[in-house]
């Protein structure tokens, strides 16, 4: 058996990558959070160059923002940023939704209703993080019924950018059961309802983020 070789820049860049965009996109850092190189290294057990590198692919991805002074922090965003990432996700997604549905085998259909179920058991324990990472979850798994990567690509870079705006968006909402367009959503598939799943699709990923602007 060959000892297990540890290439440190590029897997520890990775790991913390992965780590922090995890974290980002879950919505388990508030908007406008500051992060220090030094904090991340630590918290990683990388050096800082890894680290850096982190975050500079992190900031490319509109997902930390930058100063000119290289303060780095999760963005606070605008109304109108709201807005715009709302229509990019009702343009994305929805496009997403009906090249999913003519490969919505009931297999589909179960999953989703078994994720919508855990959906309802995190809005019961006011679990915001949960609530995030399994609401993504569901989109994500019918997303990919699409087969199209780089489409679904973009999305993940949409839902990055507005991790943080989520977790703020939860804490309005006070959620007491899972999103009624879920259910409209695995409705349409189980009935091949083209425009029925496109209105519920377009609804679901918009209304939230309607209530941060209003």
């Amino acid at each position: 058996m060959q000892p297990t070789v540890k290439p440190e820049s590029a897997s520890a860049h990775d790991r913390v990558y992965r780590g922090l965009r995890t974290r980002i996109m879950h919505g388990q850092i508030a908007p406008g959070q500051a992060l220090t190189l030094r904090g991340l290294g630590k918290e990683f057990e990388v050096s800082m160059t890894p680290a850096r590198e982190a975050v500079n692919r992190l900031v490319a991805e509109g997902a930390l923002s930058m100063s000119a002074s290289g303060r780095v922090q999760t963005p606070e965003l605008s109304n109108e940023r709201i807005e715009e990432l709302a229509a990019l996700r009702a343009l994305l997604e929805v496009e997403l939704a009906s090249r999913a549905l003519p490969r919505a085998h009931m297999a589909l259909i179960e999953r989703l209703q078994t994720i919508n179920s855990s959906i309802a058991d995190v809005v019961s324990n006011r679990d915001a993080v949960g609530y995030i990472r399994t609401n993504l979850e569901f989109h994500r798994t019918l997303y990919l019924r699409a087969q199209a990567p780089a489409m679904l690509a973009m999305c993940e870079t949409v839902w990055l950018q507005l991790g943080p705006t989520m977790r703020a968006l939860y804490g309005r909402l006070r959620r007491s059961e899972a999103p009624q367009y879920h259910r409209l959503i695995i409705a349409a598939l189980k009935a091949g309802d083209e425009p029925g799943l496109r209105l519920a699709v377009r609804s679901d990923v918009t209304q939230g983020l309607r209530l941060l602007v209003g």
